[in-house]
């Protein structure tokens, strides 16, 4: 059967292994070790939740021995170990590198200084918990216990550990190479799965006992609003809760498989009319409590599994029982799949315990519910919670019921980028948080923006009626800001798409910490809910309200080595430094540096649902070479490394000053003919030459937020595009006392100061001179921050006054 067939070559290869009596190494790869100890010499060879493939290219190792003593020295570490019972004082191996002020050695026992991992769920959470390690640390090594984990036998069911004195560990030595102990880490534990195209949309999702009429007309409302939606999410109020049956049998409620007919007369119906406006449906499911004598697919389920119903008792929930997880799927769940339904979210939250001891029930569940969702030839995809490393093979992430407030907002980029440590890469949070807390439209304003370049954004809340996400219920100018965003994360999708095939594929996660890009920074380890978004961007997350005087938000970013530019308001900034990031409501710190590349849809109407679109808008940031592969396919199937993907190669040429655009190759189902445009960022000459199959024209371009929009045309996708700048463009500087300006018409403060500080910024002194006659208006931080900002972000204002004027300007 399909749902116990998985990928997976748990016996290592021989060659690998390095062993006697009571223990074993395995040599995984250079940086990756596996350190058994089993009393009885009897090893594990079956897969575990964590790990599920050991067979891989055995790596360039030496072995050196005597009687007393074993050592192991690949290019990454050099082991030594005394033969006894793994001890610090017996085990221990030296990192190869220097990650420390002398030398980094891990000893056993000893975990390494772990920068986090992720965490199982952050219900009733009010800001910042505690995180479960990963695999990487600045120490240079990190290790993973993998004693007690469930296991999967001959048939791929479930199995626990033998019993006895047993020690089953993994040592990461990738010393500073992040990426590369993430990717090795996927090698042992599996990839993470390519997700459906229409998983990477808006979703919509609320606790509230909404009929089938109200659901459908808030939908069409979404529409009406030019708002694109992906999923249409039901809470638990689909089935039967406050119903005399429930409380007869003296249940919660909690769990239900049967239709509420008071609210869903005609579900085939409700369900049909969601597919027809283009959406995907998930329904709640608390399995928990089994399946009552009331519920529809009792008689059923009982049939199926030769449970007495003479005395009504219910079905009990089993799921480490075969049997019963068979009918689950089959009797259970499948006649809501065959009614329509396209996703299970899967909401278990009654702990680790199961019948077989050893056995999470959350892994049973995610396991065989991801494997199931592949019936007929569907991309499988699971909604679920975290239950610990390997989990990333069962996205997508359901992470819980925060409370609402700033407090929550700060944290959850942290954790998602700091998941990536344990390759937890497609984490759902509830944007705008669940609930308590208090009501601020400028904070679900912030979280929508975060929820925007975040892996998965899902609008969801109590049933608490003055709990308000449909942005036309908002006041201006929350309304259209919120508006703006979410469909802005549909034009991302282009990207969003791509970066999903390249986790997939490449083992490079949606969302990183800053420091797996500039690891021997130290600036990159200080901004913990900065992160980098896929190939092209990062992201500056503002999590904290406005100042009331400025009118703006702050957020102290690092800004890595190079020049960047602020997608949103076209700012060219220096990197290698820190800086207070200034914004109004309407735009979000989001940086992509020299030779980024950007496609988004650039469609007038965005639909719902998520298909390739006809029409690419391509950003572009002049000043270094770059490239970027677009990858699409229809967003269905499963993938198994045969699925005839689209490619678009997409390259800038510094030197040259040209954009190669196409031919698309492979795949046919987007458009055979598509529009293209470029908006150059920070680049403002006017007249550039477009190529098309040999045919030259000069165009002018549209001067935008401190760039250039040229409108390329539409052509056949077999097609090559050349756009041809001027040799060596480069980001055009900025001009601080426009900016200036236009931030003092926003400020709630004095005219007479605002005037002051004009006449200091439009004058002819040196910019050197300006800011301290800045500072001597005592001009508090807050305000002051902002208009250093401006001045400060491009050096070359200051370099260029400079060269006019003698100053000489130290180099930051």
């Amino acid at each position: 059967m399909h749902r116990y067939c998985f990928p997976h070559t748990p016996v290592a290869n021989p060659e690998a292994i390095v062993g006697s009596g009571k223990y074993r190494f395995t040599v995984l790869a250079d940086g990756l070790l596996r350190y058994e100890w089993a009393e009885d010499e009897q090893f594990e060879d079956r897969a575990s939740v964590l790990a599920i493939n050991r067979r891989l290219t055995v790596p360039q190792f030496r072995v050196k021995q005597d009687e007393n003593c074993l050592q192991i020295i690949t290019a990454r570490f050099h082991l030594t170990y005394d033969k006894q019972f793994f001890s610090p004082n017996g085990l221990s191996a030296v990192i190869k590198g220097h990650y420390g002020p002398h030398s980094s050695i891990w000893r056993y026992g000893m975990p390494g200084s772990s920068l986090g991992g992720t965490t199982r769920t952050l219900d009733e959470t009010n800001g910042r918990i505690p995180l479960e390690p990963g695999i990487i640390s600045r120490e240079g090594f990190a290790t993973l216990d993998d004693s007690k984990s469930m296991l999967f036998d001959d048939r791929q069911w479930v199995a626990t550990r033998s019993p006895g004195n047993r020690i089953d560990g993994y040592l990461f030595a990738y010393g500073h190479d992040y990426r590369q102990a993430i990717q090795a880490f996927y090698l042992l534990s599996g990839p993470q799965p390519l997700l459906p195209r229409w998983a990477l949309g808006n979703w919509w999702s609320r606790y509230y006992a909404y009929t089938a009429e109200e659901y459908l007309a808030l939908m069409s409302r979404f529409r009406k609003n030019g708002i694109p939606l992906a999923v249409a999410v039901l809470d638990m109020d689909w089935h039967i809760v406050d119903d005399d049956r429930v409380k007869k049998a003296g249940v919660t409620g909690w769990t239900g498989y049967t239709w509420n007919k008071k609210l869903f007369p005609d579900p085939k119906i409700f369900l049909a009319e969601l597919h027809n406006q283009g959406l995907r449906i998930a329904l709640n499911d608390h399995p928990a409590d089994g399946v009552q004598s009331y519920e529809d697919p009792y008689e059923e389920m009982a049939a199926a599994l030769k449970h007495d119903t003479s005395m009504g008792d219910p079905v009990p929930f089993d799921i480490t029982n075969q049997e019963f997880l068979d009918a689950f799927f089959d009797v259970l769940h499948r006649r809501f799949e065959k009614e329509g339904l396209d996703l299970w979210w899967v909401d278990w939250q009654q702990g680790t315990h199961s019948r077989i001891p050893g056995i999470d029930p959350l892994w049973v569940l995610n396991h065989f519910h991801f494997l199931d969702s592949a019936l007929d030839n569907k991309r499988p995809l699971t909604f679920s919670r975290y239950a610990g490393p390997g989990s990333h093979r069962y996205p997508i992430g359901f992470s819980g019921d925060t409370v609402v407030s700033w407090d929550s907002l700060h944290f959850q980029p942290e954790f998602t980028a700091t998941a990536s440590n344990i390759g937890y890469g497609w984490w759902s949070h509830d944007i705008g948080g669940h609930f308590h807390g208090e009501k601020s439209d400028e904070m679900l304003i912030r979280w929508v923006q975060f929820g925007a370049f975040s892996p998965v954004l899902r609008l969801h809340s109590s049933n608490n009626i003055f709990s308000i996400k449909e942005p036309w219920n908002l006041d201006a100018p929350y309304d259209q800001i919120m508006k703006q965003y979410l469909q802005f994360r549909h034009r991302l999708l282009p990207y969003l798409y791509t970066m999903n095939f390249r986790a997939a594929v490449d083992g490079l996660p949606l969302i990183q910490p800053m420091y797996w890009g500039y690891s021997e920074s130290d600036e990159a380890y200080n901004v913990p809910n900065q992160y980098i978004f896929g190939s092209s961007l990062i992201v500056a997350p503002i999590t904290a309200p406005q100042n009331p005087k400025t009118r703006r938000s702050q957020v102290l970013a690092w800004l890595p080595p190079g020049r960047h530019v602020d997608i949103f308001t076209g700012g060219v900034y220096d990197g290698d430094r820190r800086i207070w990031i200034n914004r109004r409501l309407s735009e979000y710190p989001v940086f992509a540096p020299e030779g980024a590349i950007l496609p988004l849809d650039s469609a007038p109407i965005l639909e719902n649902g998520c298909r390739d679109s006809a029409m690419i808008k391509l950003l572009v940031v002049v000043g270094a070479d770059g490239s970027f592969e677009l990858v699409e396919d229809d967003g269905c199937g499963q993938y198994t490394g045969q699925i005839n993907f689209r490619r678009t190669c997409i390259s800038f040429h510094q030197q040259a000053g040209e954009l190669h655009i196409g031919p698309t190759s492979g795949g046919d189902v987007s458009p055979h003919t598509r529009n293209w445009s470029v908006q150059f960022l920070g680049y403002c000459s006017e007249q550039i030459q477009i190529n098309v199959d040999g045919e030259t024209k000069t165009v002018i371009g549209k001067k935008v937020n401190n760039g250039l929009l040229v409108d390329l045309g539409s052509y056949p996708e077999n097609i090559r595009i050349l756009v041809t700048l001027e040799a060596h463009p480069s980001l055009s500087v900025n001009q601080p006392a426009p900016q200036i300006v236009d931030f003092l018409r926003d400020a709630q403060i004095g005219l007479d100061v605002k005037d002051a500080i004009r006449a200091i910024v439009e004058s002819s002194k040196p910019i050197l001179l300006q800011i301290g006659d800045l500072h001597a208006l005592g001009l508090d931080e807050a305000l002051l921050s902002p208009i250093l900002e401006f001045i400060l972000a491009d050096s070359r204002v200051l370099s260029r006054e400079s060269q006019d004027t003698g100053y000489v300007v130290v180099d930051r």
